[in-house]
């Protein structure tokens, strides 16, 4: 059982690891288009690079929320361990919902508009 926990724990290292490069890629090729579509006639706006970097931020999030559930199991379910998760989590969540207001205009339980 011992040996399953820990190649959990690196699962879970690994999962983190994906998710900061999720955010962290995902805003440079953000970026990166931002910048080269300077050049062209129609460039992309600075409203599309902020949507760009936001559904990065919020695919992040997404893995990262992943990566603290499984480093949880791991651990000994004790109540402070539990309550640190759920705060994550719960900030977290906050996070991607607030993040994808922001970039749709409506909460995602809503009818789209049209």
């Amino acid at each position: 059982m011992e040996n399953i926990e820990i190649y959990i724990n690196y699962v879970a290292k690994i999962t983190e690891a994906i998710g900061v490069l999720t955010i962290f890629l995902g805003s440079l090729y953000a970026i990166g288009k931002f910048m080269f579509s300077m050049r062209n006639r129609k460039p992309v706006t600075y409203i599309e690079l902020r949507q760009s970097v936001g559904k990065s931020i919020l695919l992040g999030l997404e893995i990262l929320i992943a990566a603290d559930i499984m480093a949880t199991v791991v651990t000994k379910p004790t109540l402070k361990s539990v309550s640190i998760l759920g705060l994550i989590v719960l900030i977290r969540t906050f996070l991607s919902l607030s993040l994808q207001v922001e970039l749709e205009g409506k909460f995602p339980w809503q009818k789209s508009k049209n």
